[in-house]
């Protein structure tokens, strides 16, 4: 009988090991800028530039200028990001960078990556950073094929699938970007806006941007993905 108690409390045990959550890692401590650094060209010989991304009120605030970008110190792979972010004034422009890599690299400005886009009316277009992606539908997402390209001067912009999917400027919006494998998958607020493939980068450091609009970020949430459990 003890024997046979003791084998079901190690089954037990062992299913609960295997059913267990994936463990989440908040990548913003709502004090400081530990874990990230911050490339802004304008800083590099002003000492006067400010810098754009300060912490306020337990947020992490992207000020829009001078443009640049805030990057995690740490290289991801195979995860699940979820962001809540506002624009808390005017309607404006930023983005989440996945698989961020080469500093710079497109107009001396962008890291090498993949960009989910924040702009007001616009989030969860894919922007391609000297790295590419594939969509369905991609001619009438991108345009005509001949224009296609991932530098400067090229059709770099990938549609996302709805309209109506953001709230209204000053209320809080949640956008999760699923990366496994080469795959990309973006939801705003629970609506699935994107979908790539065949992504020329699988892993790399996250970035937010600053590009002309204040922004307020209250979760940067980070959970690591099972490819097994991955989100259909």
């Amino acid at each position: 009988m003890k024997t046979t108690i003791s084998f079901f409390l190690i089954l037990f045990i062992a299913a609960a090991c295997t059913n267990s959550e994936p463990e989440s890692i908040s990548l913003f401590n709502g004090e400081n800028l530990s874990g990230w650094h911050v490339d802004v060209p304008a800083m590099d010989n002003n000492p006067e530039a400010i810098n754009p991304f300060i912490v306020r009120d337990g947020m992490l605030v992207s000020l829009g200028t001078p443009g640049g970008h805030l990057i995690t110190d740490s290289v991801f792979q195979d995860y699940r990001l979820e962001v809540e972010y506002r624009f808390a004034g005017e309607p404006g422009n930023c983005g989440v960078l996945v698989h961020a890599s080469t500093p710079r690299a497109l107009y001396d400005m962008f890291p090498k990556s993949i960009e989910v886009q924040m702009m007001h009316e616009n989030a969860g277009d894919f922007w391609c950073i000297v790295e590419d992606i594939t969509v369905p539908d991609m001619e009438e997402r991108r345009g005509p094929k001949e224009e296609w390209g991932i530098t400067e001067g090229k059709a770099r912009r990938i549609l996302n699938l709805t309209d109506g999917s953001e709230n209204p400027v000053g209320e809080w919006n949640n956008m999760v970007v699923e990366c496994v494998d080469d795959e990309v998958k973006v939801w705003v607020n629970g609506d699935l806006v994107n979908y790539g493939y065949d992504c020329t980068a699988t892993k790399g450091q996250l970035a937010v941007q600053a590009e002309g609009s204040e922004v307020e970020f209250r979760k940067l949430e980070l959970t690591s993905i099972d490819k097994i459990t991955s989100t259909e």
